[in-house]
């Protein structure tokens, strides 16, 4: 029979693959960024976002932390170093040099931050169940910040009825997420762990739902902007030319097309 152990291990395995696909979800957005040379109206508190929660995660799962929680540092350690990159590739392709300052200045207060936090807890808290509860406490605030963006999300997508902005998969990939660290952290019950996963389920499953009500007025939104976008140059195309005179010198009537106003979607 398997052990539970064997069945965590399993679960913090597939929790680290499908966590790495959602670290990796922006590359396509930096390589647009790369080939256009400028991060445009791109911002980066996203990724800053996500590299202090990977810091304080990281130092959640230490040893001497909260021993026995490897794959929480494999993901987490993983995730600093990518979003490293993106705020890398970010500060290289920003215009303006009080732009760049600006992000040094956050990454360097979240990395002060961290580091206090790592010394306090170290050197204060002598047991791993106080380190755990200051450090595990941090972990789930900023988890909670961080479930703003999706709910702004949330939000846009009920006010318009449409899911365009709002892949289908980064959603599903986030329930996923979500189901598979929720029950890791549940056979060997981790408060810590768990809340924010249950978390980031629920809203994981608000967003399909979401997706589910409102796909078929997506697909019309899109179907009426074609149509258009396609009768906009039909006017434009079929617009009447100069009348030509007749041979007995009288000028000929062209038939006028009513022109219809086109709405911007």
């Amino acid at each position: 029979m398997v052990s539970p152990d064997a069945i965590r291990t399993i679960l913090g395995i597939f929790g680290n693959v499908i966590s790495l696909f959602l670290f990796l979800s922006p590359v396509p957005t930096f390589i647009q960024i790369w080939k256009k040379g400028s991060v445009e109206q791109y911002s980066p508190v996203p990724y800053l976002a996500t590299l202090i929660n990977c810091m304080v995660w990281t130092l959640y799962g230490l040893p001497m932390v909260h021993p026995g929680s490897i794959l929480v540092v494999t993901i987490n350690g993983s995730g600093v170093v990518i979003e490293l990159v993106y705020i890398i590739l970010f500060l290289i392709y920003s215009d303006g040099k009080k732009k760049r300052l600006k992000v040094l200045l956050m990454m360097l207060v979240e990395v002060i931050f961290v580091a206090l936090l790592a010394l306090l807890v170290l050197t204060l808290a002598h047991t791993y169940r106080r380190r755990s509860a200051i450090v595990g406490t941090v972990c789930i605030l900023f988890n909670i910040m961080m479930y703003a963006s999706p709910l702004t999300v949330m939000k846009l997508v009920i006010k318009t009825k449409s899911v365009e902005y709002m892949p289908f998969f980064l959603s599903f990939a986030s329930l996923a997420n979500g189901v598979v660290w929720t029950a890791y952290a549940c056979i060997r019950f981790d408060p810590f762990i768990t809340v924010p996963n249950g978390l980031g389920t629920l809203s994981a499953l608000v967003q399909l739902l979401l997706y589910a009500t409102f796909y078929k007025s997506t697909q019309r939104q899109i179907a009426e902007r074609k149509a258009q976008i396609h009768l906009s140059e039909v006017v434009v195309n079929g617009a009447p030319s100069l009348p030509e005179k007749t041979a007995n010198g009288g000028a000929s009537t062209t038939p006028t097309s009513d022109t219809t106003a086109t709405r911007k979607a």
